[in-house]
Parts: C-alpha cells; structure tokens; sequence
C-alpha cells in the first residue's frame, strides 16, 4: 500500500500543488465550497424529513429540485478531495480524522442508498404528510448527523496532519 501511495505522492499534479503556494489554498477553498452546497442540499431535505423545517413542501419536490445540485457539488468535492489528497498522500492516510471522514463518508453513502431504494422508494406518495414515516425521519436524522460528523473531521484534518516523508 505505501508504494501505491508514494506513486500517488511523486505525480506531477501532486508535486505541481505541493511546490505551488496559491495552488492547495485555491483548490481546497473550492474543497470546502462544494463540501457546504452538498451538506447544505443534504441538510434542507434531512430537515424536512425529520419534520423540522418546509412542512407544507412535498418531500418529492424538495429532493428533486436539491438532487442535481447535491451530486455536481459532491462530483466537485469528489475531485478537489483526491487532488488535495494525492498533494500528501502519505500523511492523510495515516491521519485518525481523514480516515473517519471516509468511514463517515461511506456510511453516508449507505444510508442514501437504503433510503433512495428502500425506505423513500415511493417518495411521492407521502408529499402530502407534514410528518412522515419514523423510517424516513431516523434515516434523516442519521444523514443529518453523519454529515455533521464529517464536516467536524474534515476540518480537523488540517490541525492535525502530521508529515510524513515519502522514501521511494
């Protein structure tokens, strides 16, 4: 795994963005943008599903009109995370905070898709209800606190990564 890594480490792009002082700022700034129009889109459906905000707002409309913006955004901080990522490849690997965002990341990943096919499979048919089933708002509040989750160890990354040199 550590030559893998160390490929990832000694690229061009990575060296490009570790030797280049308005690169990583710049690209992690964009980071940090997509990062909160995705946790945002999440947060106002998590919201309605919990019951907590836009009750007289079919849950169907909401999702619809948040989703292309969710995934360009997420597509976005997909591709700046990797790029940050490959700059230190090594460190971020072996940092607790980076390693629990991706688990967090994972999981939130999981409870998207339990509810797209099984739990919220007929979305439309509860647009009329202020409260909706227990199963959608758990699975809102379980988004809900993932992705707070994630955003906690995210910003953490930076206070705690550590170098570590990469001999190939």
């Amino acid at each position: 795994m550590n030559d893998f890594l160390i490929l990832i480490y000694n690229n061009p792009l990575a060296q490009t963005i570790r030797e280049n002082e308005f690169a990583f700022p710049w690209i992690e700034a964009t980071h940090v943008l997509a990062i909160t129009l995705v946790i945002g889109s999440i947060a106002l459906v998590d919201l309605r599903l919990i019951g907590v905000r836009a009750l007289n707002h079919p849950i169907s409309k909401i999702s619809q009109d948040l989703l292309p913006i969710t995934w360009i955004a997420f597509l976005v901080a997909i591709i700046t995370g990797a790029v940050l990522f490959a700059s230190n490849a090594l460190s971020y690997s072996q940092n607790f905070y980076f390693i629990s965002k991706l688990i967090l990341l994972s999981l939130a990943g999981i409870n998207m898709l339990c509810f797209q096919f099984i739990i919220g499979k007929n979305l439309d048919r509860w647009n009329n209800y202020q409260q909706l089933p227990i199963a959608a708002r758990i699975a809102g509040t379980i988004s809900l606190t993932l992705w707070i989750s994630i955003i906690f160890c995210g910003r953490w990354i930076g206070f705690t990564l550590e170098p570590v040199l990469a001999i190939s």
